[in-house]
């Protein structure tokens, strides 16, 4: 396939696709320029290894792959940096805004609870929220089905127990 067919494909793809891209920003990064980082390399790294695509599996497990190792990679990259640099807390710079009612303060709960999960879990718990079924999350982040479950099961206590010591 010559060079603009191969573009207008990958460009057809990212359009139907980006809705994964930026789910996967919006869940490692907080801020919008890191995001839209984020949301760069994601496609760089899928421009990349396009033509390397296997059609064996389906075009969004591989772009959940793809996106998610750059994610990981980005956040653990970001933690060693934090390692040698110390700025303020976010909590001093960012007033957080009262939720307008139950359903939305759970939400913004669930979401920064998810936040505060290691990468690998949160990649899993986000997969979870999008009703990925166990075969192809364990497609998508290299594990057994087994263990998916295991980890889903083990998550969902660990939120559960934090919603209950909220609401106690």
């Amino acid at each position: 396939m010559n060079t603009p067919e191969l573009e207008k494909q990958f460009l057809w793809v990212i359009e139907q696709n980006k809705g994964i891209i930026y789910k996967i920003a919006n869940s490692f990064k907080k801020d919008d320029d890191d995001k839209k980082d984020l949301v760069q390399e994601i496609i760089l790294q899928l421009w990349r290894s396009f033509p390397s695509y296997d059609a064996r599996s389906k075009l969004s497990t591989w772009i959940y792959r793809v996106a998610l190792n750059v994610a990981i990679t980005s956040y653990r990259k970001e933690k060693i940096k934090e390692k040698f640099n110390t700025p303020f807390s976010e909590s001093i710079m960012v007033f957080e805004q009262e939720p307008s009612n139950e359903k939305d303060g759970n939400l913004a709960l669930l979401q920064q609870f998810i936040n505060e999960l290691r990468e690998l879990d949160r990649a899993l718990m986000l997969l979870y929220l999008e009703e990925k079924n166990g075969k192809e999350m364990a497609e998508i982040l290299g594990l057994s089905e087994t263990n998916i479950r295991t980890k889903t099961n083990r998550i969902k206590e660990q939120l559960k127990q934090r919603f209950s010591k909220i609401n106690n």
